[in-house]
C-alpha cells in the first residue's frame, strides 16, 4: 500500500538513494533537507516534475516547519536520516553535530509527537518513526571481539558518536515516556553511488582517476564492516514496514575489511578499468592518524536476519565494483560536488597532516 513518508535528511548520500528507492515503489515522499555541504539536488535529479515527489528546504531544528509539514502533508511514517556524520568534521567543529543530530531529533521528535496525538486511532496504528543511527555509538572493538549486538552499552568516542548516541536515546526516551512509535536502525559504514567524496571510498576512487595521493589514516588497519547503500535502504524499508514498535535492530554488509585492504581492491579495479601506467597502488600515502580513532567496528546482523528475514544483496567484491563503475560513470556530478568547499576540506584535512 502506498505510503505517505516524511524523510529528513533526503538529499544526501543515504537519504537520496532512500528517496529514488521509494519513489519507484510508489510511496510518495516529502523531503526536508537543509542542503548543507554533502546535500545535494542533483542526486535527485531525476525525481523533477514526478507527481510523488516533494522537496522543502529547511532544517529539522525548525520546529514551527516541522509542525507545519505534518499538518499539510499528514505523512503515515517519518524516516530521519538528517545529521551531520563525518567524524573528521566533528573534531573540528562539534557544535554543529550537537545542533542538528541532538537539538534537531529532539526538535523531530517533540513535533512528531505533537502529530501523533491528534491522529485517529487507525492513523495512530499505522504511523512509524525510524531513526536512522551508526554503528559507531557502540563503541571500538578489540581484533577478536564479538561484534555488537543490539543489547551493547553505548560507547561513544568521537563527537559525532557522541551526538548520535544521544540522538537515539531521546528516540528510546520518547517511545518510553510517550509512547511514540519508534524505530532504530543502526547501520555500518555506507558505501555506494552519490556518496560525497570526503569518506574513504569515493574519495580514493576520484583521488586514483586524478593520480591524487591515496591518504591512508596511521598504518591503514582500522576495520569496518562495510554496507552497500541499496542494501541499506532494503532493510530501512523492512524495518519500517514489519519492525516491532521500539526496537532497534542493527544492519551490516557481512564485510570487514582493513581500510588498507579497501584501498588496494580500489586500486585493482582502477588499475583495470582505469589504468594508469603504474599501479595505483603506487599511489598510497600515509598521513597523521585521525584523533582518538576507533580499531574496529563490527556489527552482528543475526536479529534482523533470524526476525525480518533481511540480508545483504551484495557482497563486497560485488558492490564495490558497481561503485567504482557508478563514479567513473557520472563526471559530471563528480565535477559538480568536488566544488571549493570540498578542496577546502581536503587541504585542511589531509594536505596538512603530513
Amino acid at each position: 500500500m502506498s505510503r505517505t513518508i516524511l524523510v529528513t535528511g533526503g538529499a544526501g548520500f543515504i537519504g537520496s538513494n532512500f528517496v529514488l528507492q521509494r519513489v519507484a515503489a510508489g510511496d510518495r515522499i516529502l523531503n526536508l533537507d537543509k542542503l548543507t555541504y554533502a546535500g545535494n539536488p542533483g542526486n535527485l535529479a531525476a525525481l523533477k516534475d514526478n507527481p510523488g515527489y516533494v522537496f522543502v528546504h529547511g532544517g529539522i531544528e525548525d520546529e514551527a516547519l516541522l509542525t507545519r509539514l505534518f499538518a499539510q502533508h499528514k505523512p503515515d511514517a517519518v524516516v530521519n536520516f538528517a545529521a551531520e556524520s563525518h567524524v573528521d568534521r566533528s573534531i573540528v567543529s562539534p557544535e554543529e553535530f550537537i545542533t542538528t543530530n541532538v537539538v534537531g531529533t529532539f526538535r523531530l521528535l517533540h513535533a512528531a509527537l505533537a502529530y501523533y496525538r491528534g491522529l485517529d486511532a487507525a492513523a495512530q496504528a499505522r504511523f512509524r518513526i525510524h531513526h536512522v543511527s551508526t554503528d559507531e555509538v557502540y563503541g571500538s572493538l578489540g581484533p577478536d571481539d564479538a561484534a555488537f549486538t543490539e543489547s551493547k552499552a553505548y560507547e561513544p568516542n568521537s563527537p559525532y558518536s557522541a551526538s548520535k548516541a544521544s540522538s537515539d536515546h531521546l528516540v528510546r526516551a520518547y517511545q518510553h515516556t510517550y509512547g511514540m512509535p519508534t524505530l532504530t536502525t543502526n547501520c555500518s559504514n555506507n558505501y555506494g553511488p552519490y556518496q560525497f567524496p570526503e569518506k574513504l571510498i569515493p574519495l580514493v576512487i576520484l583521488n586514483a582517476l586524478n593520480g591524487r595521493p591515496l591518504p591512508i589514516y596511521g598504518d591503514g588497519m582500522n576495520v569496518r564492516d562495510w554496507l552497500y547503500v541499496g542494501d541499506h535502504c532494503d532493510a530501512i524499508a523492512l524495518v519500517l514496514e514489519k519492525g516491532v514498535v521500539g526496537e532497534t535492530y542493527n544492519i551490516g554488509g557481512d564485510s570487514e575489511m582493513a581500510n588498507l585492504d579497501v584501498v588496494r581492491t580500489i586500486c585493482s579495479i582502477m588499475d583495470e578499468l582505469h589504468p594508469a601506467g603504474a599501479p595505483h597502488t603506487q599511489l598510497i600515502t600515509y598521513v597523521k592518524d585521525r584523533p582518538g580513532h576507533d580499531r574496529r567496528y563490527a556489527v552482528d546482523t543475526a536479529r534482523i536476519k533470524r526476525e525480518l528475514g533481511w540480508r545483504p544483496r551484495e557482497s563486497f567484491a560485488s558492490g564495490i565494483r558497481r561503485t567504482v563503475e557508478w563514479y567513473l560513470g557520472n563526471p559530471a556530478w563528480v565535477a559538480e560536488v568536488t566544488s571549493g568547499e570540498y578542496r577546502k576540506w581536503i587541504s585542511t584535512n589531509y594536505e596538512t597532516r603530513g
